[in-house]
C-alpha cells in the first residue's frame, strides 16, 4: 500500500514539473511567428559560398526545413524541384539541411535532380529561432522578410503555388 502511495506521489509530482516546464517554454519562446520579420542568418551553400537571408530582401522567399533522412522530405523533393523549375524567377526556394554533412545533401540533391538553394546549418543553429521541431517545416517569407505563413508537414507544388499567391501582389506565373 505505501508503495503505491510513492508511485502515485511521484507521478503527480513528474506531471507537475512537466507542466510547469510546458508552461515555462512557452512563455519565455523567442521563436518568431507569423507577423515577425524571419530570423536572419548566414548559412554555407553546396559550393561553399555564404548566403544570407537578407540578400534575398526585396523577393519572396520560400525557406525549408529538411532532413535527407526523413521520409515526408523524401516525398516532399520532387515536388519542390517541380516548384523549384515552374516558379524560381518568382520565389525564392532556399532549402535548409538540419545537422546533416555536406556529402549526405549531395547525394540527397544527385538522387532528386534538385537545382534548388540547399543552405547547410551544420550545427542546426536556425531551428530554435525559427521554433523548428521537425521537418519538413516551411516558411513564407514576404518582400520585407515578414513571416507570412509557417507549414508543418510536407507540401505539393499546388500548394505551394497556392500559398505563395495569398501573399504576393502578382499571382504567380508558370512557365
Amino acid at each position: 500500500m505505501r508503495g503505491r502511495v510513492i508511485r502515485i506521489v511521484v507521478l503527480i509530482l513528474l506531471a507537475a514539473g512537466f507542466g510547469y516546464a510546458a508552461i515555462t517554454l512557452g512563455i519565455n519562446s523567442t521563436a518568431a511567428e507569423i507577423g515577425d520579420p524571419a530570423p536572419d542568418f548566414t548559412l554555407e551553400d553546396m559550393d561553399g559560398n555564404k548566403v544570407t537571408l537578407a540578400e534575398y530582401k526585396g523577393q519572396f522567399v520560400i525557406l525549408n526545413f529538411f532532413a535527407s533522412w526523413c521520409p515526408p522530405c523524401r516525398k516532399e523533393a520532387p515536388e519542390l524541384q517541380k516548384f523549384q523549375e515552374q516558379y524560381g524567377d518568382q520565389a525564392k526556394l532556399l532549402i535548409l539541411s538540419r545537422a546533416e554533412p555536406k556529402a549526405t545533401v549531395q547525394e540527397f540533391i544527385n538522387e532528386f535532380g534538385s537545382t534548388s538553394t540547399y543552405l547547410l546549418d551544420y550545427n542546426d543553429s536556425m531551428a530554435r529561432p525559427y521554433g523548428v521541431v521537425g521537418q519538413p517545416e516551411t516558411f513564407f517569407i514576404d518582400e520585407e522578410g515578414i513571416i507570412r505563413y509557417h507549414h508543418i508537414g510536407e507540401m505539393d507544388m499546388a500548394f505551394m503555388v497556392q500559398t505563395t499567391n495569398q501573399f504576393i501582389e502578382t499571382p504567380l506565373k508558370g512557365r
